[in-house]
């Protein structure tokens, strides 16, 4: 088994880097890693109804869809973030609590009650230290998940906490747990780095054939391709969400703005909008140029900039249509 411990702390490199280690290294892995900040959403959800938009883009927090299922989770430098892969042909490639053995043995040597709960989920005192999914390419698994040793809580909650009224589709909903970070609970105080090299080693005593690995320099290359050409591209992170309806109402110097929105493969199809302000030319025109475009920011200002939003919305600002919109 290769063992690898990476540098990189960018979200969309290591998460390709967990694509690569699947598809492209033969032998079976695990590797440790960390992420700096990130909402890593599930393969089947709705990125924009799982996430805090205001939140994330005002703290510069990316977002990454992983090739796994499962919900969200936040990331940040206090996580210490694991991945197993092994070839296999049998049910016990997705056997959640035999990848996790390793790491609850370490934290129970550190003096903390782990246990394995649930369906894929780490439990110190009822409360949650990691979540884990699962991806099977071939007759290979990749299994990961995501440590919560030192993380800001408040982040956590607060890029994660979205209104469940705005978004109506079938995508898989993230459900919030109690939490809590592992160092809270060990009797000898470590660093999230002292844990990790606590990990490694317990990984390289159990198994025999194991080894430390670093990437050759064709690895990286490999991996920085997949991160540009994949997992750092807005069709992947938000474009590959199920279809869903979106509604929105804010309140303006105009007046009450609603915002309803139709959004197939990340594309408006349809965009209608309501409320008690006044307009001197109509909506018309606005509800058309909404159509056919990402559900993005960055596209939908650049639409709204070719009006002269005032002579559509009395005492309404572009800024209140994206806040609507969002």
């Amino acid at each position: 088994m290769l063992c690898i411990y990476h540098e990189s702390t960018d979200p969309y490199f290591n998460v390709a880097t967990d694509e690569y280690i699947l598809k492209h290294l033969q032998e079976d892995c695990f590797m440790l890693w960390r992420n700096d900040n990130a909402i890593i959403v599930g393969k089947f959800q709705n990125t924009l109804s799982e996430i805090n938009y205001d939140y994330v883009k005002a703290n510069n927090i990316a977002v990454v869809r992983r090739i796994s299922g499962g919900g969200a989770v936040y990331h940040d430098l206090g996580n210490l973030n694991f991945s197993f892969t092994q070839t296999g042909e049998d049910s016990s490639l997705t056997d959640f609590e035999k990848f996790t053995r390793p790491i609850v043995e370490v934290i129970r040597q550190l003096g903390a009650d782990a246990r394995f709960a649930g369906k894929n989920d780490l439990m110190i005192d009822g409360k949650k230290i990691a979540g884990n999914a699962a991806h099977i390419h071939k007759n290979k698994i990749l299994h990961h998940g995501c440590l919560l040793f030192s993380s800001e809580m408040r982040n956590v909650s607060q890029a994660l906490r979205i209104n469940p009224v705005k978004y109506i589709d079938k995508a898989h909903k993230s459900v919030p747990k109690r939490v809590t970070n592992i160092s809270e609970h060990i009797k000898k105080p470590v660093t999230v780095e002292q844990f990790a090299e606590l990990l490694m080693n317990h990984v390289l005593e159990l198994y025999s054939d194991s080894r430390l690995y670093k990437f050759t320099e064709a690895d990286i290359h490999a991996i920085q391709k997949l991160r540009d050409e994949k997992y750092a591209t807005l069709e992947w992170n938000y474009g590959k969400s199920p279809d869903y309806n979106f509604k929105k109402a804010v309140r303006t110097n105009g007046g009450l703005l609603e915002m309803n929105l139709e959004v197939k493969k990340g594309k408006i199809e349809k965009a209608k909008i309501f409320g008690d302000f006044f307009s001197e030319k109509g909506i018309d025109e606005i509800e058309d140029a909404l159509t056919n475009i990402n559900h993005e920011e960055n596209e939908i200002r650049k639409v709204l900039s070719r009006f002269n939003i005032q002579q559509h919305f009395s005492n309404i600002t572009i800024e209140d249509l994206i806040g609507a919109i969002f």
